[in-house]
């Protein structure tokens, strides 16, 4: 059986919204919990589609499971497998295009918005959607729009917030949050962080995580939609 196979790479970071909508779709999928050496498939048999979420490392780190994460990406794009990556994941997926990953000027965490860009591919990807939206950000680097990707959203502080390439997405932003996944990465933090014009409280990001996460979903819901026509 095809399925959607998820990626986690911390114990934290699941994959939260997006496995709600999967199964609300009746589309099976299974967990590679990398944060326990779980293998990483070595070829693409049984799988309908690739996932990735994020997590507190950088794909700049020489952790051994980035190459073989980048060359199973690679191996999908070629076999026209639809993608999808949530920050560190969006972050792997440029890498395994040749794309480089740096540091960004500032951090962003917290709920801060995005721009949709103004292009035919946005729009496919989009739909009818505000141009301007509020999702969920916690990144410290960012990643270069590879050769043959569009930009399709973008912020004040961060250019490239998020790139298709054919079937694939990848974002820099999280939409896939749920108010209990944001209560869980603000107690990780374990107050360390100091609030900025780009950083927000633990306090402040709990603000109406309800109603903040359900508005987000609607997001999501458009994103993920256009994402699983792809699936095979």
């Amino acid at each position: 059986m095809q399925e959607v196979t998820i990626f986690r790479h911390a114990a934290h970071e699941g994959p939260g919204y997006f496995a709600e909508f999967l199964d609300r779709k009746g589309i099976d999928y299974r967990l590679v919990r990398v944060d326990c050496d779980d293998p990483v498939p070595q070829s693409l048999d049984g799988i309908a589609g690739l996932v990735f979420m994020g997590g507190p490392m950088s794909v700049n780190d020489p952790l051994p499971w980035i190459p073989k994460v980048t060359h199973l990406i690679q191996q999908a794009i070629a076999a026209d497998v639809p993608v999808l990556g949530h920050c560190l994941g969006g972050q792997l997926m440029a890498k395994a295009l040749g794309a480089p990953i740096t540091r960004n000027a500032v951090k962003e965490i917290g709920w801060l918005p995005v721009n949709v860009v103004d292009s035919p591919a946005a729009r496919k990807w989009f739909g009818n959607l505000p141009a301007t939206l509020t999702v969920y950000h916690w990144h410290g680097e960012t990643f270069a729009i590879p050769e043959g990707a569009t930009r399709v959203l973008e912020s004040t502080d961060c250019a490239n917030q998020g790139f298709v390439f054919g079937k694939h997405l990848a974002l820099q932003c999280h939409v896939e949050m749920t108010p209990q996944l944001i209560a869980d990465w603000v107690k990780e933090t374990d107050g360390a962080l100091k609030p900025s014009r780009t950083v927000q409280s633990g306090d402040e990001m709990l603000r109406d995580a309800e109603s903040r996460t359900r508005a987000m979903h609607r997001i999501a819901d458009t994103l993920y939609a256009r994402w699983i026509e792809g699936l095979v």
